[in-house]
């Protein structure tokens, strides 16, 4: 028994050597054309003989990291003679524009050039199965497709409720993050996701269109009865609307449910009849012909070139989709979204997560900690108008003046915190939604009555059978 358990802890030493040396190698802490540390100090740090030493030398020879002199010792190599490490990164649809992340991806691998981050879209695996977005990451997970994965707050919750936590691996929390941030990715104590970046739902208007109105901006008093006014008064027959949004966005149309319903610590029933004051703002919203347009987008960008081009006033937007924005010429700025009783809006965050599978390990960490260090975030700072996850780096001005149309209250996600909700809050389970969006669409669409409408909704719960349909349904971004 005293042997077993000596030779676990030998081989816990010797993967501590190799593993400290591959780390501080890749980092940079060992430069090109730097010596280790000599064999019999390292076998004393390391509570090591020479002999395992140089086993674990061997083993960095091997790799390409380092090269073995006789009598001299060990020189790290040039990262150009090294083989590259592949790491596969599988990403959301929108992370390019959110992030614009192969030139962020090019900054990494000037850092670190023996690693290569290969990206990769999230497309849906056996989609003639109709894989659910859940079924879609435990795949990617448990096969080795992946070794990082970006992932949304929604998804990530309904990851770690379906007992997936095991195939993650646990993160380092990064100094200067939002702490609603690494909470809401964290599980059991461990943080799973690195949070990358976030945005709450605001209200995005055109500038001169309320000018020539001579109407007010809209500012954190209005509510939706302001707006609907505002948007009859800014609609011109056969050129423009007031008011429109992305309708089939997830992001978007719970926002009038959880207006409509109190706060929530996600409990087991949801307010239905409390909630009906929010869904049939909603319709009321949609079907106000002098007000919202009857086109129906079909992506987020095709919402926002509307807005560019002049055809709406006002929209619901996140910071992520102000990306559309960033190079046009339209006046605009942004405004918390309107409310019903008390300020709410929705809140929308991306992770990145890792595999605990990978092969690669010391590759995907370095990565993972560039996304959350302070220059990457203000590289992304600087060249979207996405929020950072990192506050110092959020709530100061952009290091660079890269030529993006920024709103002027570009900081006012920091004014509407307080307000600030999950979709966990409107105690509606996660992998529901997309069961509860066809009932609502029937109804905002006069095809079925209230009555008919609560009675679809009460049946939706945990064990009432349509999750299976909900999981099949439920759109991937």
């Amino acid at each position: 028994m005293t042997k077993r358990i000596s030779r676990k802890s030998f081989a816990a030493r010797l993967e501590r050597l190799t593993d400290e040396l591959r780390r501080r190698i890749m980092d940079g802490t060992y430069a090109e054309g730097d010596f280790l540390p000599s064999e019999s100090s390292l076998a004393k740090q390391f509570e090591l003989s020479n002999n395992s030493v140089r086993k674990g030398l061997d083993t960095l020879a091997a790799e390409g990291l380092i090269v073995k002199l006789d009598k001299v010792g060990s020189r790290v190599t040039a990262p150009a003679v090294r083989p590259k490490t592949t790491i596969t990164i599988i990403c959301m649809p929108s992370i390019e524009r959110d992030l614009e992340f192969s030139r962020l991806l090019e900054d990494f691998h000037k850092l670190h050039p023996s690693i290569h981050v290969k990206p990769v879209a999230w497309s849906m695996l056996d989609s003639s199965l109709r894989s659910s977005p859940l079924d879609t990451i435990r795949t990617y997970l448990e096969d080795g497709t992946a070794d990082l994965i970006t992932i949304n707050h929604n998804h990530f919750i309904q990851l770690i409720e379906n007992g997936c936590a095991d195939l993650l691996e646990p993160l380092d929390y990064a100094e200067g993050t939002y702490r609603f941030l690494t909470d809401a990715f964290s599980a059991d104590g461990n943080l799973y996701a690195q949070p990358v970046v976030f945005s709450p739902v605001v209200l995005c208007y055109n500038k001169d269109h309320f000018a020539e109105a001579g109407l007010p901006e809209p500012d954190s008093g209005w509510t939706w009865e302001r707006l609907i006014d505002a948007a009859e008064k800014l609609t011109v027959p056969g050129s423009r609307h007031g008011f429109h949004f992305y309708q089939v966005s997830e992001n978007r149309w719970p926002l009038f449910l959880l207006q409509g319903g109190k706060r929530r610590a996600r409990p087991d029933e949801p307010d239905w009849e409390r909630m009906m004051d929010g869904i049939d703002l909603c319709g009321s919203i949609i079907q106000n012909r002098h007000a919202f347009p009857p086109y129906l987008s079909e992506s987020e960008p095709e919402a926002s070139q509307l807005f560019i081009s002049g055809k709406i006033s006002m929209q619901l937007a996140t910071y992520n989709s102000l990306n559309d924005l960033k190079h046009s010429a339209v006046r605009y700025d942004i405004a918390p979204v309107p409310y019903m009783d008390v300020p709410a809006t929705l809140l929308i965050a991306i992770g990145l997560m890792a595999s605990r599978r990978s092969k690669a390990k010391e590759a995907v960490k370095l990565f993972v900690d560039y996304t959350a260090s302070v220059q990457a975030q203000q590289w992304i700072r600087s060249r979207t108008l996405t929020v950072p996850a990192c506050k110092p780096v959020a709530e100061a001005p952009p290091q660079e003046d890269t030529g993006l149309n920024r709103p002027q209250h570009d900081q006012i996600f920091r004014e509407i915190m307080p307000s600030y909700r999950w979709h966990t809050d409107l105690g509606v389970p996660i992998r529901l939604l997309g069961a509860l969006h066809h009932p609502l669409k029937l109804y905002w669409s006069e095809m079925i009555d209230r009555q008919t409408l609560l009675s679809e909704l009460r049946r939706l719960r945990p064990g009432s059978g349509q999750d299976e349909e909900a999981r099949a349904d439920r759109p991937l971004a």
